[in-house]
């Protein structure tokens, strides 16, 4: 049974992560499933989107802390994590996708707000130790070298789609990218 919501969930991410108003339908299609076995786990479209974001804010939290934990080299860290978040994948770019959209208002006090930063304040931590310690640029906010992961993380994701491009690869060409970004 958690089988068939995990598919349904994960299923929700990849057809909203493209489009956001598409039919439930095409959720249960792609989670090989009917509408009907969908609505037995969530009763609307809101209580799917909820789960999805809290099971994203936990992947993406669980590996950037693996990947801290994993090495106590600074600049690998930051690598480490920046793999994380493609790792994390579709997970990411969708989180941030509905976080960023351009009807939200981003306030620190509200319970959503504060789950999305907290996903990422090991990251962001990291990124302000580095500038403090002179290992990347002071010239750049956290907020910027965040947009730029983001962005990055979110090109990395497209290029995955053309299966000759290897994880590896797109893994080493993202950090080139976004390591250059910071002036490491």
């Amino acid at each position: 049974m958690k089988d068939t919501e995990q598919s349904i969930i994960e299923a929700a991410i990849l057809i909203f992560n493209e489009d956001l108003s598409a039919p439930l339908e095409k959720v249960a299609e792609k989670a090989q499933t009917t509408r009907r076995t969908l609505h037995r786990y969530f009763k609307d479209r809101n209580e799917l989107m909820q789960k999805c974001k809290t099971e994203i804010r936990k992947a993406c939290h669980k590996a950037m802390q693996k990947a801290y934990d994993s090495t106590e080299d600074p600049v690998k860290r930051l690598e480490y994590m920046f793999y994380a978040g493609i790792e994390c994948g579709t997970k990411d770019t969708f989180l941030h996708k509905l976080h960023t959209l351009h009807d939200h208002d981003h306030r620190a006090h509200d319970k959503e707000c504060a789950e999305y930063d907290d996903t990422f304040s090991v990251w962001k931590s990291h990124l302000q130790y580095l500038q403090k310690e002179g290992l990347i640029s002071s010239m750049m906010t956290v907020e910027w070298m965040h947009q730029l992961f983001q962005g990055i993380v979110g090109a990395s994701v497209s290029s995955r789609n053309n299966p000759q491009n290897d994880l590896e690869v797109v893994k080493k060409l993202g950090w080139f990218s976004f390591s250059r970004g910071i002036g490491l």
